[in-house]
């Protein structure tokens, strides 16, 4: 049987480096001849924790531009807008009706909130919409809308797959075998850190951009965090943040050559200017994609046009079976 791998985009934000290396590369890397590949923007799931809508509206901009940029080609693979797929909202309804609230309770995000509330002695359920409480679920009918068979995830994001797979193989239980059983591809966890040695995160205010000039990206990289170590003095190389940066870009040849330079005492302006060369030579054809796709207002549209009628006659065909193994089709 042939694949069917589906990655969601969550819609946050501008992609940074981290993003890039983390994300962006390895999902890429997974679309091939030898399967289908779904690539979807979650748009619906970013208003569980904002409700700015030209944030938003901003985010689905650039994230999509930046997943074209870097190579997401959509003449071999689906790529549309969650919120262009209103089956997946029906579908989140019907899984509602059979998924088990305690499944939901185990949910790692939910339980981290309550958690802090009971520990700062609030109500368990302070600042908690339904929205993160149910996620889970329209998580799952994004995933279960296209049967699809594979969704690559880091060791963190399991839990979604197994719940995911809990509730089709429950309402497959209750009706019949209609779900496909979807596979976690688990991918290794890459740990990009940031400007301060922590992982880089919009959180902790310590990106490195993704998709911005060479004077932002420099003064970006120069930001980041060192010893007081002097040019001539040895330096470790283990545990230092701008050499893990620089092997997730660099090959194995370049690595061992500044591990070499460390031993004999390079200063860090050098290094950093190291740096610099590298991830720019890497992300300047991206960038200069990602900058004349900005100048064409009218292609995200067209794109989510045209990938909402590649993949909404699949979701309808669902939807339909679905509806009349649940009871509430035509009666003839």
């Amino acid at each position: 049987m042939r694949k069917r791998i589906l990655t969601g985009i969550t819609t946050t934000g501008t992609p940074h480096i981290g993003n890039y290396l983390g994300a962006i590369k390895p999902a890429l890397n997974l679309a091939g001849p030898d399967c289908d590949s779904y690539f979807f923007l979650a748009d619906y799931h970013a208003l569980i924790k904002q409700t700015n809508a030209e944030l938003i509206k901003d985010s689905v901009k650039n994230v999509a531009l930046a997943w074209l940029a870097s190579g997401l080609d959509t003449n071999h693979s689906f790529f549309y807008r969650q919120s262009d797929i209103p089956e997946v909202h029906e579908l989140t309804w019907i899984l509602n009706c059979s998924a088990a609230k305690g499944l939901l309770n185990r949910a790692h995000a939910y339980k981290t909130i309550t958690a802090e509330n009971i520990e700062n002695k609030d109500d368990e359920d302070k600042a908690i919409n339904m929205g993160l409480f149910s996620y889970p679920i329209l998580m799952a009918a994004d995933i279960l809308i296209f049967n699809a068979s594979h969704v690559p995830v880091g060791p963190d994001q399991a839990q979604h797959l197994e719940m995911t797979r809990d509730i089709a193989g429950k309402f497959n239980h209750i009706y019949e075998e209609v779900f496909t059983l979807p596979e976690a591809i688990i991918q290794h966890e890459i740990s990009v850190p940031g400007t301060d040695g922590k992982k880089m995160s919009k959180s902790y205010n310590n990106i490195i951009p993704f998709l911005c000039d060479e004077k932002t990206l420099q003064k970006s990289i120069s930001k980041i965090i060192t010893n007081s170590l002097e040019p001539g003095d040895p330096k470790d190389f283990t545990n230092c943040n701008l050499f893990n940066l620089y092997s997730l870009f660099a090959d194995e040849q370049k690595i061992n050559n500044l591990k070499e330079a460390y031993a004999k005492g390079i200063g860090w302006g050098d290094v950093k200017k190291q740096l610099f060369n590298l991830v720019n030579n890497e992300i300047t054809p991206i960038r200069d994609k990602y900058f004349e796709l900005s100048q064409k207002p009218n292609l995200l549209n067209d794109l989510f046009h045209e990938g909402a009628n590649k993949v909404r006659p699949q979701a309808k065909e669902l939807i339909t079976k679905l509806r009349d193994i649940v009871g509430i089709s035509e009666i003839g």
